[in-house]
């Protein structure tokens, strides 16, 4: 299994709020483990808010029993983070209505195990690319209710209008996928600061057509700041079959 994680600030703000987390190797009972998440807030406290949430998920992950199925650590680890970020949260008033989305992917077995919060996304990229997550955005639900066109005038403008996410609220709703890999197929995690810059037919042949991972990492974060970059951008790049999956 290879893999690679890129964060940069942007061209337009002045603080990254973004984190990341890549782990080829076992994080308690997952065989690996990777996130995307993005803060919102002012002040630090998007920048709080993504970096706590992660390191949460992660540590809450690792004291589970071994034998725990990979969803069901997801599950518990995220509503964990949740309800410790909204309860510190409530403890300092410069972080009162912070949040973060997140999206979180681990690899068994050839199955891809996806949870996401909020409009950070996942795709699947081979002969074609596909996206596992469903944005939890105002447009999004306008689309899925026939109200308003994806890609119209009004789509683009109220785009970055999230409807979920983590630290809001002492629970939280994050939506859960499986997905098979084929060979080959190389999986993405991002922050919507590279989507909103960059069109999905252009991320797919910059990843099939950088001879490495880091240097799509690197080529899609300069294309997003190329673009105007205009917000944080943050990618892990996944190759499950470089090495094989480590099994469970």
């Amino acid at each position: 299994m290879q893999a690679v994680g890129r964060t940069d600030q942007g061209a337009v703000r002045e603080i990254n709020q973004d984190a990341i987390f890549t782990s080829t190797t076992p994080i308690g009972p997952l065989p690996n483990l990777f996130v995307v998440a993005d803060g919102m807030g002012g002040h630090n406290a998007g920048d709080f808010a993504s970096h706590f949430l992660i390191r949460q998920l992660v540590e809450h992950v690792c004291s589970l029993p071994q034998n725990t199925p990979e969803i069901q650590a997801l599950q518990e680890g995220i509503q964990t983070a949740n309800r410790l970020l909204y309860e510190k949260s409530l403890e300092d008033i410069q972080l009162d209505g912070m949040g973060t989305t997140l999206v979180a992917a681990v690899f068994c077995d050839g199955l891809l195990y996806v949870a996401n919060v909020g409009d950070s996304r996942l795709y699947v990229i081979g002969k074609e690319i596909r996206q596992i997550t469903r944005d939890h955005s105002y447009v999004e639900e306008m689309v899925a209710l026939g109200r308003m066109d994806r890609g119209s005038e009004e789509y683009l403008r109220n785009k970055n209008i999230i409807t979920r996410a983590a630290g809001t609220a002492r629970t939280v709703k994050a939506d859960y996928f499986e997905a098979e890999l084929g060979q080959g197929e190389i999986v993405l995690l991002c922050s919507d600061g590279l989507t909103n810059m960059v069109e999905d037919r252009t991320i797919q042949k910059i990843v099939k057509n950088a001879p490495s991972l880091d240097a799509a990492a690197r080529i899609l974060v300069d294309r997003a700041n190329d673009s105007g970059g205009l917000d944080n951008i943050s990618v892990v790049l996944v190759n499950p079959t470089g090495s094989g999956v480590k099994p469970c």
